[in-house]
């Protein structure tokens, strides 16, 4: 037994040092994540109509705002650069009272936000939500102030603790904590639903925020962090945390005008429309936080790294590695979610509560979203390229200019050409494709240009495989669906959605090993790491710093 406790303790606090290492952890704790996620809106789809969970998904628009601004600014752009800076150069101490000063200025900053909004709070829900009726703004209401009050201040302290862990190399926690937050809104759909109605899933939002905080502390307190009321603003660390994070924050800011807008119009479209477009947006955010988020990620605390060091070269090196093998698995994964759209939505999302016109809906939605999959999650990567370097602005500039452009797009296409939900996915691949583009062709100018060929050619033909497995997933799609399968029913639907990828995914490994893309070896370096779970968990750093010739 204590054996078995040994082991247990040394693989949950063993550090990551390899950028592969380190994303296989995420991808895999990703995808148990973002699966509980799929599971928590299937219960939620069968329990709940289309027009009652618009409400549900509308109440989160203020906390999520409150907590972007609050916590993602410091965290993506500044507290894990500065952090890190501090590790790197043997000032342990000094680094943890860094961030004991920056979580207590968080939470003064959320008390002096919250109390106005919360006693305002049914003005603002009118104001984010103009298309729902009294009743539903009644209901919005108390759904808003609970999450504010028991949801944003657990995640502040909590995702402070997923940096701090981070910057030491550790992955494993961090990257579980979003699970149990996922596991903790199903928990409160099973035990409360029956009781307490559409309050279930709110109760276990925060739940779900308590575990998210919970799992990490006990790591972080090994690892020697002791919170003190310090708020040292005078600390150099602390004031460079300040800096960095301004632009980026004064960026999330626009971002938020963006994500308030879609809110507003599609509620102009009836609250069904809400719920389609935010479960459309969780389909596709699954292969985005599995390849794109979880690979830059785990690439940051290296650039940073990298960045400290003052190796341009080695930061060369591992941002293409890393950009490539975004590409190499979104890119037929975007395939897969704009052919087989509908069957996806059904299996997903099918319960009876769920009807036909809303899963035409979806589908179409999460098609036009799918279009730029790779750019969105690309973007991931390409900003925390600059964070590394200690360059917030650009990012935040080029990142205003594509919200400025997805803003006005989707008022045009609502308001003035009348079209429906699916309009607002279309906005958002539009500026997202612009975002990704100039924020590499900026990046590339700052690091003194990338070598373009090995910038470009893997590229070509990563989207040239993703085209032909296109048309490898319509034939038998089309087909079968006519001449086999009975997709009325959920098995044959199944099946017929697992034939038609598995031929899909088939052709695009072919391509890529005709093409010679060099992620198509790595891809099966991981697969002969998964027969030994060691070997994914413990990678030597200098693996991935080269980039394939």
């Amino acid at each position: 037994m204590v054996k078995l406790f040994t082991k247990t303790f040394s693989f949950f606090t063993r550090q990551q040092t390899g950028i592969l290492s380190a994303a296989s952890i995420i991808m895999m704790t990703v995808a148990a994540s973002r699966i509980l996620g799929l599971v928590r809106d299937r219960m939620l789809t069968s329990r709940f109509t289309p027009d009652d969970l618009g409400v549900y998904y509308a109440a989160f628009r203020l906390p999520n705002l409150i907590f972007e601004l609050l916590v993602m600014g410091a965290l993506s752009t500044a507290f894990i650069p500065v952090f890190t800076s501090y590790l790197e150069t043997d000032r342990k101490k000094d680094a943890f009272k860094i961030a004991s000063s920056v979580i207590n200025i968080g939470f003064i900053l959320l008390a002096i936000l919250s109390i106005p909004i919360l006693i305002f709070t049914p003005l603002v829900c009118r104001f984010l939500a103009p298309g729902f009726s009294d009743d539903q703004i009644a209901l919005m209401v108390p759904f808003t102030r609970i999450m504010v009050l028991a949801q944003v201040a657990p995640l502040l302290i909590g995702n402070f603790f997923t940096g701090i862990l981070q910057s030491f190399r550790n992955f494993i926690i961090p990257a579980l904590a979003p699970v149990l937050y996922n596991l903790g809104i199903i928990l409160g759909i099973i035990l409360f639903t029956s009781s307490a109605g559409l309050f279930a899933p709110v109760y276990g939002v925060v739940l779900g925020s308590i575990l998210f905080t919970a799992i990490q502390f006990p790591l972080v307190f090994i690892y020697g962090y002791r919170h003190s009321w310090s708020f040292d603003i005078k600390n150099q660390g602390v004031r460079d945390i300040g800096k960095l994070m301004g632009p980026r924050t004064f960026g999330l800011a626009i971002s938020q005008i963006d994500t308030t807008v879609d809110l507003m119009l599609s509620s102009l479209l009836g609250s069904a429309a809400v719920t389609i477009f935010n479960l459309a947006q969780h389909l596709q955010q699954m292969p985005i936080g599995l390849f794109g988020a979880s690979l830059a990620q785990a690439t940051f605390p290296s650039l940073s790294g990298s960045w400290v060091k003052k190796n341009i070269e080695e930061f060369k090196s591992l941002f293409l590695v890393a950009f490539h093998q975004i590409l190499f698995w979104i890119v037929p994964i975007s395939a897969i979610l704009i052919v087989l759209r509908i069957p996806m939505v059904r299996l997903v999302f099918g319960a009876k509560r769920f009807d036909w016109e809303a899963t035409v809906l979806t589908g179409k939605t999460l098609a036009f979203f799918s279009l730029s999959l790779f750019a969105q999650s690309l973007v991931h990567l390409l900003a925390r390229g600059f964070f590394a370097l200690h360059d917030s602005k650009t990012p935040v500039a080029i990142g205003g200019v594509a919200v400025m452009i997805n803003t006005i797009l989707s008022i045009l296409f609502i308001k003035s050409f009348h079209l429906p939900i699916w309009s607002l996915g279309l906005s958002t691949s539009i500026a997202s494709i612009f975002n990704a583009l100039f924020l590499l062709i900026y990046l590339d100018k700052k690091v003194g240009r990338f070598p373009k060929a090995q910038l470009i050619i893997p590229v070509i033909k990563i989207f040239l495989a993703g085209l032909v497995t296109g048309f490898a997933l319509y034939i038998p799609i089309k087909l079968l669906d006519q001449l086999v399968f009975d997709t009325t029913r959920t098995f044959s639907l199944l099946i017929l959605t697992g034939i038609s990828t598995s031929i899909g995914m088939s052709v695009y490994l072919l391509l890529a090993w005709f093409l010679e893309i060099p992620e198509f070896s790595m891809f099966f370096k991981l697969l002969k790491r998964a027969e030994k779970l060691k070997g994914i968990f413990i990678e030597p750093s200098q693996e991935v710093v080269n980039v394939p010739e």
